[in-house]
């Protein structure tokens, strides 16, 4: 069996190419800042802005008075996005294109680059326009579920629409938010699905038309394109992102001979990704795909030469022990329920695709009993959080374990130590 390649043979590759990201950083970031300079150049400015989130949300005044109003999340087409408040009788206009004005002349860069409030007066909101695509798969989708609930989730799995701040607590106290928000899982799971379904007809044409093609090769063509198309029509999430330019350039390794399983793979993307899109540095989401390969990654190469099998049945309670403490120090949330969204995450594997299928065959409320019937568990959840300290302990010693085993150990002990606080704290 010949041996993988290393990525990198020199120390003028290694530099070649972070010089060439960092141009492309710095190129991405000058026309950010030349966007951002636009907007504050005057007090106030006339944008476009499709609306991501709308929730109600209630304040006391200084008077006593209580204050309801509607809080929207905007993208601009610009690519930045942020929050503002409209009065509370402004209609659900959720995935709607608006025009604005907003007040946004005192904001800093870095507010920019992540996400700011502003001050806006609504211009114009054509309720009738003419609805997008997913506007249409939306509709589409709730026509053919009679609880709203299990539509919202429907909706969040194919066209990557926000979940209400209800279902987002419910499925973060199950530990299994990161099914609903679609990530590199769900396209591993697309692209094993179009991999089989292309194989039967390729291989039957190959056979009599053209012998001498690749059938990985025109496969993985015809594939990235298929999810690129998908990417494109859910308007690029940040972890979806990712895992797409990982799967291109992994297969450019592959091809090449090169080693997959690496570090040097996962920062390669990464830093690929934020050299053209630097905004993704300040994505939550992005960060926890990232850190999810990371800790696959880091159980792979310490376990290469373990079963194929055994490998198959730890990763999920590796990767789930090793993103708990990153679950607890951003959600702070915890309850009886959540180690069971290792038995979740099994079983979603076959639940996405056999979803997809009923929906096209004319069976989609097929597995809606299933779904509310999670919905209605009534996990007991408690405040579970942890400090700047024990956080950067972990994420230190993670990065140790890369090059030590003896690490990986006091990391898995460190995990197990955090997963019987958090079980402690709830009993």
């Amino acid at each position: 069996m010949l041996e993988k390649v290393p990525l990198f043979n020199s120390k003028r590759d290694f530099f070649l190419f972070f010089l060439t990201c960092g141009f492309v950083l710095f190129y991405s970031l000058l026309i950010e800042f030349n966007n951002y300079k636009n907007l504050t150049k005057f007090n106030s400015q006339l944008i476009e802005a499709t609306i991501l989130k709308q929730y109600t949300k209630s304040k006391m005044r200084k008077n006593g008075k209580m204050r309801t109003y509607q809080v929207l999340k905007l993208k601009s087409e610009k690519g930045f996005s942020f929050y503002t408040t409209t009065k509370i009788s402004f209609p659900e206009s959720k995935s709607q294109k608006i025009s604005l004005e907003i007040w946004a002349g005192k904001i800093t860069f870095y507010e920019y680059m992540n996400s700011f409030y502003a001050f806006s007066k609504i211009l114009y909101s054509n309720y009738n326009q003419t609805p997008t695509l997913k506007q249409e798969l939306n509709s589409h989708i709730a026509a053919k579920h009679k609880n709203n609930n299990v539509t919202k989730i429907y909706q969040a799995l194919y066209t990557a629409s926000p979940l209400s701040r209800d279902l987002q607590n419910i499925f973060s106290t199950l530990g299994v938010s990161h099914l609903l928000a679609i990530s590199g899982f769900h396209l591993g799971v697309l692209s094993t699905l179009l991999f089989f379904l292309f194989k039967i007809p390729y291989k039957f044409l190959q056979n009599r038309y053209f012998p001498f093609r690749s059938y990985k090769l025109d496969s993985f063509i015809i594939i990235s394109l298929l999810l690129l198309t998908y990417l494109l029509f859910l308007d690029s999430p940040a972890s979806l992102l990712r895992a797409y330019v990982m799967l291109v350039i992994g297969f450019v390794l592959y091809d090449r001979g090169f080693k997959i399983v690496s570090m040097w793979t996962l920062l390669l993307t990464a830093i690929i990704i934020l050299s053209f899109s630097p905004r993704l540095f300040f994505s939550l989401g992005f960060w926890l795909s990232v850190s999810g390969v990371f800790y696959i990654f880091l159980f792979l190469i310490h376990f290469k030469h373990l079963n194929k099998v055994w490998q198959f049945i730890l990763v999920p309670f590796w990767v789930y022990l090793m993103m708990l403490p990153l679950s607890l120090f951003i959600f702070e949330n915890f309850s009886l329920y959540h180690p069971l969204s290792i038995l979740w995450t099994s079983v979603f594997t076959l639940f996405y695709p056999l979803s997809i299928l009923l929906h096209l065959i004319g069976f989609p409320s097929l597995l809606d009993n299933a779904l509310v019937w999670i919905l209605d568990l009534n996990a007991d959840a408690r405040e579970v959080g942890l400090s700047w300290e024990i956080i950067t302990s972990f994420i230190s010693l993670s990065l140790l374990s890369i090059w030590k085993k003896g690490f990986l150990y006091l990391l898995l002990s460190f995990a197990l130590f955090i997963f019987v606080y958090a079980i402690y704290n709830i009993t």
